[in-house]
């Protein structure tokens, strides 16, 4: 039977050189030195050569999702794929996943409730956008519904809430309609819900300002009635009447403005 006749430390740490019968025969990481307990002088037949190569090639793969790692969480699919991308083999994979999972390197479950706890208290983000978030890392349902347990209804609101103000005051030179259309559909993008939506609306102080709202309808108006001059006049009040309407002004207020207009021009 073949014998280990020398092992030689590489100039990359944590490699070693194994010899057998005199000739180099095969790599191995520390890991693998110290799992199968190979010294000089051990017998080594084809078939734990085989385990060990194989050993090595899991080894270098942990090496590999270490690094990977080492940055930040990662979900098991996202661990996976960055593999897979190496062209590592699908056993060798298997066999890396299972070590890391064992030292708990991978949690999926982790991944998840660290994910809800950051978008808690530094994101904007409802339920519906960090669900998609990590169904596209990989997490499954179940693992996604406990971790939005964490995810109270008052965080939600109180998140919802900041965020529907800040919308607010970007949005606060639009008709108080439109105002409030933008921000519902805000929220419904970054993830929100109906009801919860509208409690977030009612927090918010949304009492217009009639001066200024006047003033707006006055400005917008008279970019319409520029717009349609070429018309006659009837038509170009009714399409300009058309426009602030779907600007979210009200039909009174449009009605009054073009009365007053008509007035003045009088």
């Amino acid at each position: 039977m073949a014998v280990i006749t020398m092992i030689e430390a590489q100039k990359r740490s944590g490699r070693f050189n194994i010899y057998v019968d005199g000739h180099y025969a095969f790599p191995v990481s520390d890991s693998v030195l110290v799992d199968f307990r190979l010294y000089k002088g051990m017998e080594i037949d084809k078939d734990l050569e085989e385990r060990l190569t194989a050993a090595d090639d899991v080894a270098k793969a942990y090496n590999r999702a270490l690094d990977y790692l080492s940055h930040q969480l990662r979900t098991e699919k996202e661990v996976t794929d960055k593999l897979v991308a190496l062209e590592i083999p699908e056993e060798t994979i298997a066999l890396t996943m299972k070590k890391l999972r064992d030292f708990s390197l991978v949690d999926d479950a982790h991944y998840a409730a660290s994910y809800v706890r950051t978008m808690m208290h530094t994101g904007d983000k409802g339920p519906r956008v960090i669900r998609q978030h990590l169904r596209q890392k990989g997490v499954g349902e179940k693992v996604i519904d406990d971790a939005l347990v964490l995810y109270t209804p008052a965080d939600r609101l109180a998140v919802g809430t900041a965020v529907a103000e800040k919308l607010a005051k970007r949005y606060r030179h639009a008709s108080t309609r439109n105002q409030e259309q933008k921000m519902r559909q805000g929220l419904m993008a970054r993830g929100f819900g109906g009801d919860e939506i509208k409690a977030m609306l009612d927090a918010v102080d949304l009492t217009p300002d009639e001066d200024e709202q006047q003033a707006l309808l006055a400005k917008q108006g008279e970019k319409f009635l520029r717009r349609y001059h070429a018309l006659s006049r009837s038509e170009q009040q009714y399409k300009t009447k058309q426009a602030l309407y779907r600007k979210g002004f009200k039909l009174d207020d449009i009605s009054q403005w073009l009365a007053d207009l008509g007035e003045s021009a009088d």
